[in-house]
C-alpha cells in the first residue's frame, strides 16, 4: 500500500515510518496515487491534513487527538471514502477500556486519572475522554502533563469497601504500531464516512 505518513518526523511518525516499510508498505510524498494516509500530526494541522486527503479520494487512519472529526464525516460519505480516527492505537489501551466499561456496571463510581508526556498539546488526552464516555456518571478527569511520560492512564472505580484500579502504560511508542497495521488492513472494508475507536476493528 502507498501511504502519505503526515508527521513522520514526530515523535510517532519516526517509529511508524520504519514500521510501515518493514510491513511492505511505500512511503509516498504526495496524495496522487496514494492508497492511504495515516495522519499523527497535531491538532492545529490536522483537519487541514485529513480535508485534503478525502477531496482528493483518500482514506485516512487518523491517530491526532485534541480536535474534532465528526466535522468531517459528510465530506467523507461524499467522496466515498474511509476516515478512520481513533484515539488510542495501543491494543492494551482498548482493553483496558474495555474492562472499565465492563467493570463501571457493578461498582458505582469511577474517576480517570492520565498522565503523558509534556508536549502533549490536549488535554485531556482522546483516551481519557473516550473512556469516560463509556462510563456512567460523568467521571472526573484528572490530566497530568511531566517529562519523562509517555502515555499512561488509570481508571479507578470505587464501592463500598473497595476500589477497582484499571492501569495501562505506553513505555514506548512502538505500542502503536500493531494497532496502525491492523487500522490500514481493514482500511478497505470499512464503510464510507467516519469509523471511531481501535475497538471497532477488534
Amino acid at each position: 500500500m502507498k501511504i502519505v505518513l503526515n508527521g513522520r518526523g514526530g515523535k510517532v511518525g519516526s517509529v511508524l515510518g520504519p514500521a510501515l516499510e518493514a510491513a511492505g508498505h511505500e512511503l509516498v510524498d504526495e496524495l496522487g496515487g496514494a492508497d492511504a494516509v495515516v495522519d499523527f500530526t497535531g491538532p492545529e494541522v490536522v483537519e487541514a491534513n485529513v480535508r485534503a486527503a478525502l477531496e482528493a479520494g483518500v482514506p485516512c487512519v487518523v491517530g491526532t487527538t485534541g480536535w474534532e472529526p465528526e466535522r468531517l464525516d459528510g465530506l467523507a460519505r461524499e467522496r466515498g471514502v474511509a476516515l478512520f480516527v481513533a484515539p488510542n492505537f495501543a491494543v492494551g489501551a482498548v482493553l483496558m477500556m474495555r474492562f472499565a466499561a465492563a467493570a463501571a456496571r457493578h461498582l458505582p463510581r469511577a474517576e480517570i486519572i492520565e498522565l503523558h508526556a509534556e508536549t502533549k498539546l490536549d488535554a485531556p488526552s482522546g483516551t481519557a475522554k473516550a473512556t469516560a464516555a463509556l462510563l456512567p456518571g460523568d467521571p472526573s478527569i484528572h490530566s497530568v502533563r511531566l517529562p519523562g511520560l509517555v502515555a499512561h492512564q488509570e481508571v479507578l472505580l470505587g464501592g463500598l469497601g473497595q476500589v477497582l484500579t484499571i492501569r495501562h502504560d505506553t513505555t514506548s511508542r512502538e505500542a502503536f504500531v500493531p494497532g496502525v497495521l491492523l487500522a490500514l488492513e481493514k482500511l478497505p472494508t470499512l464503510p464510507p464516512g467516519l469509523t471511531l475507536g481501535l475497538d471497532a476493528l477488534l
